[in-house]
């Protein structure tokens, strides 16, 4: 009996050794060093590098983005527009710069319609009249010297050496041009730059943009002004005049980024904070994540898990069709729209086990970017971090490069409602909300997001048109599910955006039975693989790219989207 007694005596005396023994290892404060994903492994390296030198994250981010305009003009450019998410390690803060593109004021709706009053499709997508005022430029300026501490000049160097010494053209450039091979070359400034050895681009050979690294060094040189006023302006101004369109010298210095406060909101355990107005997609993600949230996802069927997906895309889209614009032109109710009982309320319209056809739900106005665009994310060794997306919309954007300047135009005229109820390329329509005026930002479906939880904080983002914020919300929803970072960047991925009244997949996205079952809820659901010839849409969706800190093992990981071949992730460690 006693040694009974003396046996339980010891045990509670070493109990707190016991449990100390057991407690989980402390959470790092800071990451162990530094990690950049991107869809250019040149872009990654220069990022990399710009962390090297002993810039921050916002220094990698100017040298990144910068990088990307020069050889990813399928996808981005100086002539296009971006958010960028941020985070401070040292206030705690997170900051949204919208550097998104402005309309100009002669573009009307009436300019877009021709004489019988039908859109003018071409006109919205090709050439001057597509374009809205670049923002790129000015965020890249903002965002070095308000939050960098590298000067400009430094962090724009690697994209200027590489505009001047040229790069090696990928298979998707080859492939991009050939597909806008007409549009662009109607433009005399885009033959001289694409067409600069007498034939188009082709795998492999080395592609160089003088002019663009020029414009560049102006940038870097005099910041704002460099690109805004003087001879680069001057160049625009003409450029686009010549080629029928109307911008203003006042519209060009006059351009602006602005500072928002980001969207927060919470789901199973992680803080979400992402893209506000002009952006949908912060919107879209509260409400879906919200809607799904009370279902333990985990446990359901494949079938069942993406019926209900499906269906709070539905709803989220539906909204973002009638009540998005720019905040700073319409009243966007952001408290109701986001709230956890306006979730509850679409819930409660949801069928668990059959699909709601979308012309059920109101299509009335009611009281209250495939291979275009492209994503990076960065954290580095103080726990500063990036997530950013920028575009120039459609592939090539305008197709139209301003003589003098290597600078290719945006197409993101098209993301506003041009003729209301009118699809745009991407299928999504939108009414007054989203209508033009001048200086307003279009809508964007860009999602530049963060995760933080008690031990994770993960950095993601993608492109693709309408489908980037379904992507995105497959990303936050893979991580919840403990997935890494390179499993998330390659989850199979699928879509609904309430019109057309459809499920998109990716080739082999899900299962023939998972298919057939959805079917059998209702849904129709189209598949490239029974698409007929020359009907197909791409096998594969957006480029998404992520990284991700573990503060409980201290290991930072990166995530490249496997459907990109020239995509990287990389890290380095603190010095």
């Amino acid at each position: 009996m006693k040694m009974i007694r003396w046996t339980l005596f010891v045990g509670l005396l070493l109990s707190p050794w016991v449990q100390a023994a057991q407690a989980p290892a402390p959470l790092a404060q800071h990451p162990p060093g530094g990690a950049v994903a991107s869809a250019h492994a040149l872009a990654t390296d220069a990022g990399l590098q710009i962390l090297r030198d002993g810039g921050n994250a916002f220094d990698a981010a100017v040298a990144v983005s910068s990088v990307l305009s020069v050889v990813e003009p399928i996808s981005s450019g100086i002539g296009g527009g971006g958010f960028f998410l941020l985070h401070d390690a040292k206030t705690g803060q997170d900051h949204f710069i919208d550097a998104r593109e402005i309309a100009p004021a002669a573009a009307t709706p009436q300019a877009y319609l021709k004489p019988d009053g039908s859109f003018d499709r071409d006109r919205a997508e090709n050439g001057p009249w597509s374009a809205g005022i670049p923002g790129l430029p000015a965020g890249l300026v903002h965002l070095a010297t308000r939050h960098g501490r590298l000067p400009l000049k430094q962090s724009l160097a690697p994209a200027i050496r590489i505009a001047r010494e040229g790069f090696p053209i990928y298979a998707r450039f080859a492939r991009g041009y050939e597909s806008r091979r007409e549009v662009m070359e109607r433009y005399k400034g885009t033959r001289a730059v694409f067409l600069a050895d007498g034939d188009a681009p082709e795998e492999g050979e080395v592609f160089k943009q003088p002019d663009l690294a020029r414009t560049l060094e102006l940038l870097a040189e005099h910041g704002f002004d460099g690109f805004y006023r003087g001879p680069v302006a001057k160049k625009l101004l003409e450029g686009v005049k010549a080629e029928g369109g109307r911008w203003t010298a006042g519209e060009l210095a006059g351009y602006r980024i602005k500072e928002r406060e980001p969207l927060r909101f919470e789901y199973d355990g992680w803080q979400i904070v992402t893209a506000p107005p002009p952006s949908s997609g912060g919107i879209a993600l509260a409400q879906m994540l919200q809607m799904l949230e009370p279902w333990d996802l985990a446990k359901l069927t494949q079938a069942e898990r993406v019926h209900l997906t499906v269906e709070a895309m539905r709803r989220a889209y539906r909204d973002r069709t009638f009540f998005l614009g720019d905040p700073d032109f319409v009243k966007i109710s952001m408290r109701q729209l986001t709230s956890a009982d306006y979730a509850a309320g679409q819930r409660s319209t949801i069928n668990p086990r059959k699909a709601t056809p979308s012309d059920l739900l109101s299509g009335e106005q009611t009281p209250m970017e495939d291979e275009d665009t492209t994503h990076f994310s960065i954290i580095d060794a103080e726990g500063n971090r990036v997530a950013a997306t920028q575009t120039v919309n459609l592939l090539f954007g305008s197709g139209m490069v301003v003589p003098g300047t290597g600078v290719l135009l945006n197409n993101e005229m098209d993301d506003f409602a041009l003729k209301p109820g009118t699809p745009n390329a991407f299928g999504v329509m939108g009414y007054d909300a989203n209508a033009p005026k001048p200086g307003k930002r279009m809508l964007s479906s860009m999602t530049p997001t963060f995760m933080v939880s008690q031990d994770r904080v993960a950095v993601l983002g993608t492109p693709g048109g309408s489908r980037i914020i379904t992507m995105v919300l497959l990303g936050i929803l893979g991580y919840a599910d403990g997935l890494d970072a390179q499993a998330v960047a390659a989850l199979p991925r699928y879509h609904h955006q309430w019109m057309p009244d459809a499920i998109g997949i990716e080739r082999d996205a899900l299962p023939d039975d998972v298919v057939a079952a959805l079917r059998a809820m209702g849904h129709t659901v189209n598949s490239p693989k029974e698409a007929p010839a020359g009907r197909r849409s791409s096998d594969a969706w957006g480029n998404l790219q992520t990284v991700e800190w573990d503060r409980r093992a201290n290991v930072l990981r990166g995530g490249t989207d496997p459907r990109n071949p020239v995509g990287r992730a990389g890290m380095i460690e603190a010095p």
